[in-house]
């Protein structure tokens, strides 16, 4: 998550202090829930430069009209990044509503086209809706994307074996790799603040007693985080983990004596 405002020090710093572990790169989101974040465009070059890794821009259909987001794809490729995700984005907060709007120039369709025949290898996001029982409709909706020509897709954090087995079978006929979503939990409280509150967030009931019984409740989250990257192994193309408030730290607990590439 890019900071709010101009000084990127604490967050490469930050990200500088990962070297030791095995990953593929970076997922920087874009304003997420719709609040104002530095340029993650600024963010994936900076993170570029100075970790060696590559970092892939998320773009949404929210903040550009059409002009601005081919200026923004065609800047990316020409600071040397090679991958965007492409997402409608958070909706604006209605407290917010009367002094930002929402543009929606291009759907998410039409800007994975404009990412393809820019030259970036293009993602997108499935999120299959478990607090309303969508993932019938989110299958047709990635099955559109890829047709558009979405090359990979990335999941909404799973919690359980179950539902992300229910993922992979839903989408094994969808030939695109499809890499597992991991947000691991904090605490009791977290646990229940993204079932309840969190559109495309399902924490199964077992998972949020697990949570509440624990005695170290990060411990927890990060076994959780573990037995879902292990699954991601068996079932998926890879995972994405993504570290809450900025605990980065964690990952080297998720990850430890895991001599695998990851992404």
């Amino acid at each position: 998550m890019p900071p709010a405002s101009s000084n990127a020090g604490p967050i490469l710093a930050a990200l500088k202090t990962l070297a030791p572990l095995t990953f593929d790169g970076y997922s920087v989101a874009t304003n997420p829930v719709a609040k104002p974040r530095m340029s993650a465009l600024a963010l994936c070059a900076l993170i570029q430069r100075q970790t060696g890794r590559p970092a892939t821009l998320h773009c949404t259909t929210r903040d550009h009209n059409r002009l601005s987001m081919q200026s923004l794809l065609w800047g990316a490729n020409a600071l040397g990044i090679e991958t965007v995700l492409i997402a409608t984005g958070d909706f604006v907060a209605l407290g917010d509503r009367a002094r930002t709007t929402t543009v929606r120039d291009v759907d998410v369709f039409a800007l994975v086209r404009m990412a393809r025949e820019t030259g970036l290898r293009t993602g997108v996001v499935l999120d299959p809706h478990p607090e309303a029982d969508g993932l019938e409709q989110s299958i047709r909706r990635l099955e559109r994307k890829a047709e558009a020509g979405a090359q990979f897709a990335i999941t909404q954090p799973v919690y359980d074996a179950a539902s992300a087995r229910r993922l992979a079978e839903a989408t094994q006929h969808i030939r695109i790799p499809i890499i597992l979503g991991i947000l691991p939990l904090r605490t009791a409280r977290h646990a229940e603040f993204l079932h309840h509150q969190v559109a495309g967030i399902a924490v199964p009931a077992h998972v949020r007693e697990r949570m509440a019984q624990a005695r170290e409740s990060v411990a927890e989250g990060t076994t959780n985080a573990r037995e879902m990257l292990a699954v991601a192994r068996q079932l998926f193309s890879g995972a994405c983990i993504m570290p809450p408030f900025d605990h980065y730290e964690d990952l080297f607990a998720i990850l430890h004596d895991d001599d695998r590439p990851q992404s």
